[in-house]
């Protein structure tokens, strides 16, 4: 519904150009109310063992990761939300088999594309940890919590176009299509979706939620789109 409240919404695919959802996406009923956004540079260190100081040497850049508590209830007390059944039992379920089953086409977990807001990560899951919090007079749970844990993931292609984000002719005009967002585009292009309002900016948007289809936008070189 237009203007209602964004919900976070999880989309598995079966391999790294994630062209082709598996099934349907799972959209949250009740959403984070935080969600952590990591990243890290590893270094090696030459030093001798005994040495004083050190002169630490790039080594990689791991895989971002993205980590959040998600609440699942079953009480009744908020309104049911489409497609999503009210027993909590089942709704961990759906959640389960988006995010942590095996999949026997590409012999491995799903791939996974996180959507909220500004947020747009490609990933899968490292880790999940549900606690049960409230419950019936038998036993039945009403309320649960899932901590998840999740690890960036590129493919081959996009970590040599990262790798190459700051020569100098990385340029684009990109005609929109129906379903591009802005943070996605700029993930497409610059390997990250932390560029869009610098990229709204220099198109002179106003927005970044409603680009309308067959817009042309210029994306700068990487150098640009920072400052």
């Amino acid at each position: 519904m237009a203007g209602g409240l964004a919900k976070l919404k999880i989309t598995a695919y079966a391999d790294g150009t994630f062209s082709k959802p598996l099934g349907e996406p799972f959209s949250v009923v009740i959403n984070p109310h935080r969600y952590s956004h990591g990243y890290a540079i590893e270094y090696n260190d030459p030093q001798a063992q005994g040495s004083s100081g050190g002169s630490p040497q790039f080594n990689r850049i791991p895989s971002e990761t993205v980590s959040f508590e998600l609440v699942f209830d079953g009480t009744g007390v908020l309104p049911p939300a489409p497609g999503v059944p009210p027993d909590v039992s089942k709704q961990i379920d759906l959640f389960k088999n988006l995010v942590f089953g095996y999949n026997g086409r590409i012999h491995s977990p799903k791939l996974l594309i996180l959507a909220w807001g500004t947020l747009l990560f490609k990933c899968r899951l490292t880790s999940l940890d549900l606690t049960y919090t409230l419950f019936k007079p038998d036993g039945t749970p009403l309320r649960a919590t899932a901590n998840a844990s999740f690890e960036g993931f590129n493919d081959e292609a996009e970590l040599a176009k990262m790798a190459n984000q700051s020569s100098p002719d990385l340029s684009h005009l990109v005609t929109v299509k129906a379903g591009d967002t802005l943070p996605l585009l700029c993930y497409d292009i610059y390997g990250s979706s932390a560029y869009y309002i610098q990229v709204a900016r220099v198109n002179g948007l106003t927005g970044f939620r409603a680009i309308a289809p067959g817009t042309q936008l210029l994306f700068p070189p990487l150098s640009e789109a920072s400052a």
